[in-house]
């Protein structure tokens, strides 16, 4: 017997040992039996004969099992074994009547066989954090009372208003981090941190547009000096939020600093400084803190420059303003989608740093120049749009698809302001038929369905241009026909039926004509938009020769080719009608509505309009096609009624 083998701490080492889990279960089991042994020694009580320490009363409790201890809390004797997070054995009391003290609630209850998370508020580190912010705001807009409104109400002269502004700021960033460096200091670190950075920042701002000590050139260099060294810290702490409240802070109040020109200079000093951290780290909401500043001032000070109608050197530097945050934007973009390809947010701060140059058109009087802006941007964009599509590039030179997406939608946004400023309002949909028509045999070519969507969407555009200048009543009414219509409107009809015939070899690239259904269902509504081209083909090129029977003939050869197009579906129906396919079934029926919209057209309109001789052609024309067409419509009848007698 060895009196120094204390069997209470045994048992309170197995308990230990057996709360770490699985992987220590084998240690778990040992301990256990040199417990058993232990109590075989010592049997009716834990203490023996001899033992130095006083016997337990009671009855030795049996090994703990999961989730229970005999490690008790205050007020439960040392040796008695009580189960985790509830009351210990049933009977037991503890010495003087009280009852064991349950263990503290766990952060995350079940309910329903779900967690449920804690209140926003109860949550580890929320409320610092937004102490955290709400600190960081107040000091900042104390900042800026010190260098702006103390200067409007004659406090203190120039320099001890920024020379306190920057020992402020720097004291702010020192005591930060040593916060940091100390325990559970990282959340007091950063806000003391961005807070004095952010100042400093400020107090650049306020010597160079405020105080005019420091030219705006000398004044970029050092506000972006003070920048990346607040990111570079940033990503040292590996601290996505520092480097956000030093962004925001010191753009959100960069204006109540002032709000000259200069004013752009200085946020875009904040987009370009946070460029290189995206080669290191995955900060998503960097994207935007940097990038949406910029944007937002840069469209106000467009807005604001054509309304009023600011300098010649204002326009071009808000246009200058513009480019930069645009290529700053591009750059952010491509520089994260390189290393991370799911960086979805990168692309879209891209697409809104592209809006000030979407708007910057309107910086610029007559047609030339916005249009020339426009155009080139288009370009840009659409090159970078198609970077993915060139087989020979590297694998260093391509872009995420998603970018490739945005610069497609944004570019042909771009397109569209450049055929709408270059040309006239009748030659519009001509414009647009042709960039349809370009989008929908890039996407036949590369079987692209956005590319697809882009042309259909052009087409759609022109298709509401074209009938706002030849819409049913203007090909209806010689007057309003001969007024509005002429070779531009005829040119717009080519167009558009060009159109039709490249989407019909598109849809079929595309895999859209496989099912018979989708095919009939494109092929009516091609048809119907075809035939009201033809239409206002014929009607505008007999309005174009200035004859004043020009209109009438325009219509007359429209209703042959109304009629010429009904017999070819019916031909097309009754040649596959054998094989009894829907697609036969629906030329049948086309044909049969169109030759009667062409005979009803042909006796309420031509008969009371057209003159004779082109009145007497035209039915001469009709009357032959439906011979033909009644005679094989006959004869394919006949046939399958014979095969059917003699099957």
């Amino acid at each position: 017997m060895n009196p120094a083998i204390d069997p209470r701490l045994i048992a309170r080492l197995s308990t230990e040992f057996t709360s770490l889990g699985e992987q220590l279960n084998v240690l778990g089991r040992d301990l256990r039996t040199l417990h058993t042994q232990v109590l075989a020694e010592f049997p009716g009580t834990a203490g023996g004969q001899g033992a130095s320490y006083p016997p337990v009363a009671g009855p030795v409790p049996p090994m703990p099992g999961p989730g229970q201890s005999t490690v008790p809390p205050m007020g439960i004797p040392a040796g008695q074994m009580y189960t985790v997070g509830a009351p210990a054995w049933p009977g037991w009391t503890a010495p003087g009547g009280q009852q064991p003290m349950p263990s503290q609630p766990p952060q995350r209850r079940v309910v329903a066989g779900r967690p449920v998370r804690a209140p926003w508020w109860q949550r580890e580190g929320v409320i610092s954090r937004v102490l955290a912010v709400a600190g960081v705001a107040v000091t900042l807009i104390g900042v800026v009372m010190l260098l702006v409104l103390a200067a409007q109400a004659g406090f203190f002269g120039p320099v001890p208003r920024v020379v306190a502004g920057a020992v402020f700021s720097g004291a702010l960033v020192a005591v930060g981090a040593r916060v940091f460096a100390k325990a559970g200091g990282r959340v007091g670190g950063i806000a003391l941190a961005a807070t004095g950075i952010a100042g400093g920042y400020l107090d650049v701002v306020a010597m160079t547009t405020l105080y005019k000590w420091l030219d705006p050139v000398v004044g970029y260099v050092v506000a972006c000096g003070i920048a990346a060294g607040g990111v570079a810290l940033a990503m040292r702490w590996r601290s996505q939020g520092l480097a956000v409240l030093v962004l925001a802070g010191a753009a959100l109040l960069a204006p109540f600093v002032t709000t000259e020109l200069a004013l752009l200079g200085f946020l875009i000093v904040l987009q370009i400084a946070a460029l290189p951290v995206h080669l290191v780290r995955d900060w998503p909401w960097l994207h935007v803190v940097r990038t949406l500043p910029a944007v937002l001032t840069t469209l106000v000070a467009v807005v604001g420059i054509a309304l009023d109608s600011g300098t010649r050197a204002e326009r071009f530097e808000v246009f200058a303003a513009a480019i930069v945050i645009a290529v700053a934007g591009l750059a952010g973009a491509v520089l994260s989608g390189r290393l991370r390809a799911n960086d979805v947010t990168a692309s879209l701060s891209f697409g809104a740093a592209t809006v000030p140059m979407l708007a910057a058109p309107l910086l610029f009087s007559g047609r030339v120049a916005p249009t020339v802006v426009s155009g080139v941007f288009a370009a840009v964009l659409l090159l970078v749009a198609v970077v993915p599509w060139l087989p020979k590039l590297g694998a260093a030179a391509r872009v995420p698809g998603h970018l490739a997406v945005v610069s497609a939608l944004v570019g042909a946004v771009a397109l569209f302001e450049a055929c709408v400023g270059a040309v006239e309002v009748q030659t519009l949909p001509s414009a647009l038929f042709v960039v349809a028509a370009g989008f929908l045999a890039v996407a036949g070519q590369q079987r692209s369905r956005f590319a697809a969507a882009l042309g259909a969407a052009f087409g759609g555009l022109g298709a509401l241009s074209f009938l706002f200048r030849a819409d049913p009543g203007t090909l209806a009414a010689q007057p309003e026909a001969e007024a509005h219509l002429g070779l531009s409107t005829a040119l717009s009809a080519v167009f558009l039926l060009a159109v039709l015939v490249v989407a019909a070899w598109t849809a079929r690239r595309l895999g859209l004509l496989d099912r018979e259904s989708d095919a009939t269902v494109l092929s009516v509504c091609a048809g119907i938009g075809g035939l009201y081209a033809v239409t206002a083909l014929t009607v505008s090129l007999g309005v174009a020769t200035g004859s004043r029977d020009g209109f009438l003939a325009g219509h007359g050869i429209a209703t042959v080719i109304w009629m010429v197009a009904a017999t070819a579906a019916l031909l097309f129906g009754l040649r596959r009608l054998a094989r009894r396919s829907q697609q036969a079934k629906v030329a049948l029926v086309a044909g049969l509505i169109l030759t009667g919209a062409a005979l009803a057209k042909l006796f309420l309109f031509d008969l009371a309009t057209l003159s004779g001789l082109l009145r007497a052609g035209a039915f001469l024309v009709v009357g032959v096609l439906l011979l033909v067409v009644g005679t094989r419509y006959a004869r394919v009848f006949a046939e399958m009624d014979s095969r059917t007698r003699s099957a």
